[in-house]
């Protein structure tokens, strides 16, 4: 590529439309900050998965049955489906479902009408199952918004009120609520729906030979209104209307069932209850019994938004229709997390821009600095604009994206400006020293940014959940990184064409005055405001004019005299002692010498790793911010019990909080809620795989944790440890307590997976392996458990077909009589206002739960051949059998599997546990009809790690192809890329010393990212070596570099390296600074700094737990390749010539 001195047109242009460029960048600033107000904020971004679910309700039916007529028959068409990627199952009692995994290339769309399709084919077939009304069972496809099903909010209500009471006042509620557009919805947790009950009396109703089919059509007969049509008379039409709907339940009583041989009113054999349904659940917040609203938001939707208006409902409920002493806490404000999430992420990126402003001030002077910084801010609302037309929010992700670009986001700015700065220093004018200095390194910047966004690109190719999850960081950069570019180009071409000075002038005494009035009148008002009217943004602007005033006076008396001296006198004695320093090291021998020691240097950093090896996570082990302690006994246990082995929970975890109420406020400074669930919504979501059945052996206890700043210091893990030790103990239930999953959900971190035919053998099997692998005693399982257990209890009619077919009775009428007696059978409804409850018949509580009793009922029916009435006992024509059966059954791809699963305890390493598991399990004999593998966290891990490779792979492929076409040289490429292997040797190097993790996600990410950041600065280097052999060679008038002597070409590297290395090591250091307050976790307020004078600062919190270990990789790296590229790209490129010399002078001679 030609180096002439040469404009670059869209820079020129600029320079010469000064004016237009500064209305285009107000514009920029107006609808960049638009944009950011607007943007919906949350905390990860919504994944929709490549994912379809049916699920299928088949009440009365076990596991078993659900599997066999329902699961396999719809598997066995679904998987002919093209694009299916993966197929599992669950079944339950009563209930199965089956989730479709897609490949990424078939959209979800598509994939649901495939799947609908074949549904309907499978619902065709003759031998798809019957409900009991005759109906066919009916499968639901749809796909799931993981966003969409996690609650936002938790309203509590709580009082001196029934629970029934308190649930009006919650649909109350609810019905205000779902009116908001951001809410999807609003479910009622604690408390059960209300139904008409007709309680039989099996006695009385055999005595006076009535069935249930006779109640059933005496009170869906009697309880109807319907319309008989048009009457036409006397000219007019009257519609005829037919009322005959109860409006008390009493009324029931008194309808009469049967009217043969005396009549028999349904008050005679049955008493009728307006009740509630048979308990299913119960909430409570720290120990008191509530009625709990669960918030759900619309997809896509601004969260904070949609909260403050929940809010404001309850605030107007409350003053007008809710009464005075109903209690309501608000708990699970997933808002709170959030704002705090992207505050502390935007104060990460406040204090970025300080540091790296600082950076520049000191080696570029305040104006320049000023120049270059405009591109932190200005990149930063281009990228806004464009996310928020891409319908993008505003989440961690997309945060960290603009965290990662900070200090790259001056890169090109620095190049720019500095070489306009140098050629002005050569007496150029300022509009000419523009175009031409942005025209000489127009194309290598856009070469070094280039080679940048290649490294990010193949994180956009990620496949999968993790991909979904992971690709709003590529999209951040890669518009950041195009948008700093523009800037570079058009707004610092116009800024410098305009504006640059090559001296920085001192404040003037005069200007200092005058600015120090306006700055004390503005200061002075606006405080006054702001306290008087409590308004954050008038103190905001009156601290904003007293920092201003602190500034100006700092810079005029001590700040303007550093910077001069650290730009005219310390950084040209390191340019003068770097230039010395190449003059010494590029001889034959000396150059040698450092390019073996440097090679030396970097096969010892990997026999370093290889001494030290580093602890390995797949993803960064977060800090719990919650902590889930799930209650399960075997199935089939009463609810009441399930309820007090959760009261026990919920009080050994109350007594370990209570610790931290502070004394002042008498408020937890550690827990903000503390939440119980039994029955309904306490399943286990890693283990029940989306069960909708009901779970009255199961509970759970949630402590949400406050936010990270408020903690003082108490680290949470320790709470959950504590946790785990008090709650042990629980006679024949077993307590497991987690904590949150830190990113997208992978399952347990141990889980091994076993497939097989027969669910007994793989049940034995599993057990065995249990008892093999605790015997090895490996330290840091918290629990092996199975995730299928043959525990729920079944009683097995089995009838006499000889015997009950003699008499007339067939197993359906004796299988619908049973299921009548205890489920019960819905007859009616009964329309109370708006509301519709079902009337519900079955037998009476005392007798269905005895089974004496319910076995020897009599059918009571008509012989078809004589018309006599009947009865036949049920014990009579059937034996029963007490049996246990599967509390569930999991398929993957046709094949029924179960798993063994552990959580790690606190301290311990999940892939050396699992390493030391698969080392144990070698040889461990299984039955040839059973296989295992390894599954969630590590199946996953071994998955994204390949990826990972791969893009590693793409990245320098890329960058590669980048390289040679802007210097069509293999061996000029060579050396710049020998710049990344560097950086590698200074991410392992780091991680040894700094004795960190291997975090296999955010390392890889880094040393992918590394990639393109570290070649920036050997692409720079390199090009204006090429750029000062050009003019010399046109200097002296020559043909080519090679007519140069190598003496001329070690003079060209001298002052090429001495005139770069401030370009150099200002982008490695800005890049390296804007990371750093992440790195270590150092959190300011920035917000609060200008509003309260108080920044809150502290150490830690998620944020660096999540990025701190990509972010230090990058450190790491850049740092120890940006000290070794001044020294190897001069070096390497220097033995190439006098290799390339010597080889020409062996051919000559």
């Amino acid at each position: 590529m030609s180096h002439q001195s040469k404009e670059f047109g869209i820079s020129s242009w600029a320079v010469e439309n000064r004016v237009t460029v500064y209305i285009l960048t107000l514009l920029i600033v107006i609808t960049g900050v638009i944009a950011y107000v607007t943007m919906p904020r949350e905390d990860f971004p919504e994944i929709i998965e490549n994912k379809v679910y049916i699920s299928s309700v088949f009440p009365g039916n076990s596991a078993e049955d659900v599997e066999k007529l329902i699961i396999k028959p719809l598997e066995k068409e679904i998987k002919n489906i093209s694009g299916v990627d993966k197929i599992t199952s669950s079944s339950f009692q009563d209930y199965g479902m089956i989730i479709v995994e897609f490949e990424d290339k078939v959209t979800i769309l598509d994939a649901k009408t495939k799947i609908k399709d074949k549904v309907d084919i499978v619902k065709a077939d003759t031998d798809w199952p019957n409900l009991d009304n005759g109906s066919k069972v009916e499968p639901s496809v749809f796909e799931l918004n993981i966003s969409e099903e996690v609650p936002i909010l938790n309203i509590n209500l709580q009082g001196n009120y029934t629970t029934q009471q308190l649930k009006k006042y919650g649909e109350l509620l609810q019905d205000d609520i779902e009116e908001i557009p951001e809410v999807k919805k609003v479910d009622i947790l604690g408390v059960d729906d209300k139904e008409v009950e007709i309680a039989v009396d099996i006695f009385k109703m055999t005595a006076a030979q009535v069935s249930f089919d006779d109640i059933q059509n005496a009170v869906k007969y009697e309880n109807m209104t319907l319309s008989g049509g048009n009457l036409i008379s006397q000219g007019s039409r009257n519609n005829i209307r037919i009322v005959g709907e109860i409006k008390d339940p009493k009324e029931l009583e008194n309808i009469i069932v049967k009217h043969n041989g005396g009549t028999v009113y349904l008050k005679d054999i049955a008493v009728v209850k307006f009740k509630e349904k048979e308990k299913t659940t119960y909430a409570r917040e720290k120990g008191n019994e509530v009625v709990m609203l669960n918030v759900k938001k619309r997809s896509n939707q601004n969260m904070i938004s949609a909260i403050e208006q929940v809010k404001e409902k309850i605030k107007e409920a409350q003053a007008s229709y809710l009464p005075s002493n109903l209690k309501i806490e608000l708990t699970n404000d997933q808002s709170s997390r959030v704002e705090h999430q992207v505050d502390e992420l935007s104060n990460h990126i406040i204090f970025g821009i300080v540091l790296v402003m600082i950076v520049l001030m000191f080696t570029m002077g305040l104006r320049n600095s000023l120049f270059v910084g405009a591109a932190i801010p200005l990149s930063m609302l281009m990228a806004f604009s464009i996310l928020s037309a891409f319908g993008l929010t505003l989440n961690t992700m997309v945060l960290f994206g603009l965290v990662m670009g900070l200090g790259m986001l001056v890169d090109d700015g620095i190049v720019v400006v500095d070489n306009v700065f140098a050629n002005m220093k050569k007496g150029m004018p300022r509009i000419q020293a523009s175009k031409i200095g942005i025209g000489e390194i127009a194309w290598p910047v856009i070469a070094s940014t280039a080679t940048t966004l290649m490294a990010f690109l193949p994180f956009a190719l990620w496949p999968g959940t993790m991909g979904k999850f992971m690709k709003y960081f590529p999209m951040t950069l890669t518009v950041t990184l195009s948008a700093s570019l523009f800037v570079a180009m058009v707004v610092n071409a116009a800024m410098t064409g305009g504006s640059m000075e090559i001296e920085d002038k001192n404040v003037t005494k005069k200007s200092a005055k005058i600015y120090s009035i306006i700055f004390t009148i503005i200061a002075v008002i606006f405080v006054l405001l702001g306290n008087i009217y409590d308004s954050k943004l008038a103190r905001a602007i009156g601290h904003l004019a007293i920092l201003s005033f602190v500034f100006m006076w700092l810079y005029k008396l001590r700040l303007y005299q550093w910077t001069q001296d650290f730009q005219h006198s310390f950084f040209p004695r390191m340019e003068d002692k770097y230039k010395t320093f190449l003059a010494k090291i590029l001889t034959r021998r000396r150059a040698w010498y450092a390019l073996i020691g440097i090679i030396g240097m970097l096969f010892f950093s990997f026999i370093l790793l290889g001494i030290f090896p580093r602890k390995v996570l797949f993803f960064p082990d977060n800090i719990p911010n919650q902590v889930i302690a799930y209650i399960e006994y075997p199935q089939g246990t009463d609810i009441t019990k399930t309820n007090k082995a959760t009261l026990f929970v919920e009080k050994q975890v109350i007594s370990i909080l209570n610790k931290y109420i502070d004394p002042k406020t008498h408020k937890n400074f550690l827990a903000e809620s503390i939440v119980s669930q039994v029955g309904v919504g306490a399943g286990n979501p890693n283990v029940d795989a989306g069960s909708a059945s009901e779970t009255p052996f199961k509970g759970k206890v949630t402590v949400n944790f406050s936010e990270f700043k408020f903690r003082r210091g108490i680290n949470t893990a320790d709470i959950l440890e504590e946790i785990r030790g008090k709650v042990k103990g629980i006679a024949g239930a077993t307590v497991t307590v987690e904590k949150d999953a830190n990113g997208p959900p992978a399952g347990y971190p141990i889980s091994i997976e076993l497939t097989g035919i027969d669910y007994d053998e793989m049940l034995k099997e599993a057990d065995k392996m249990i008892a093999f692998i605790n015997s090895k005693n490996i330290p840091g399982i918290e629990r092996l458990s199975i995730d299928v257990n043959k525990e729920s209890p079944e009683l097995e009619v089995k009838v006499d077909r000889v015997s009950a077919g003699s008499l007339g009775v067939s197993t359906g009428q004796l299988g619908f009589n049973l299921r009548r007696s205890v489920y019960g059978q819905e007859i009616s409804t009964y329309k109370e206002g708006d509301d519709d409850y079902n009337i519900t018949m079955r037998m009476q509580d005392d007798q269905r739960k005895n089974e004496n009793i319910l076995f020897n009922q009599s059918l009571t029916f008509r012989n078809q051949n004589n018309g006599q009435m009947m009865q036949v006992p049920i014990s009579a024509v059937s034996e029963t059998e007490k049996t246990t059966t599967y509390n569930q059954i999991k398929r993957k791809n046709q094949k029924r599997i179960m798993t063994v699963y552990s959580n790690v305890l606190t301290g311990y390493n999940a892939d050396e546990i699992t390493k030391q598991i698969a080392a144990d399990l070698k040889g461990y004999q299984l039955p040839k009809t059973v296989t295992y593998s390894f599954s969630g966290v590590q199946e996953e891990q071994g998955k994204n790690q390949s990826f990972l490779f791969y893009a590693l792979f793409l990245a320098l492929s890329g960058i590669t192809i980048i390289i040679v076409l802007q210097f069509n040289s293999v061996s000029k490429t060579m050396v710049i890329l020998f710049t990344v292997l560097l950086s590698f040797s200074g991410v392992f190097y780091g991680y040894v010393i700094a004795n960190m993790d291997f975090v296999i996600l955010m390392t890889m990410m880094g040393i992918i990212s590394l990639a393109g950041i570290v070649v920036k600065n050997g692409i720079v280097l390199m090009d204006f070596f090429v750029l000062l052999l050009d003019k010399k060679v046109a200097d002296n008038h020559l043909e080519s570099h090679d007519d140069l002597t190598i003496e001329e070409i070690k003079e060209v590297i001298i002052e090429s390296g001495k005139s770069r290395l401030r370009p150099v090591l200002l982008t490695a250091l800005t890049a390296v600074l804007g990371l750093i307050p992440l790195a270590i976790g150092l959190n300011f307020d920035f917000f609060s700094l200008i509003t309260d004078l108080n920044p809150h600062i502290f150490m830690g919190g998620d944020n660096v737990v999540f990025w701190g270990p990509l972010a230090w990789t990058i450190i790491f790296g850049l740092t120890y390749a940006t000290v070794l590229t001044l020294v190897m790209v001069p070096v390497m490129f220097y033995l190439v010539k006098r290799m390339k010399y010597w080889l020409r002078d062996r051919r000559k001679s």
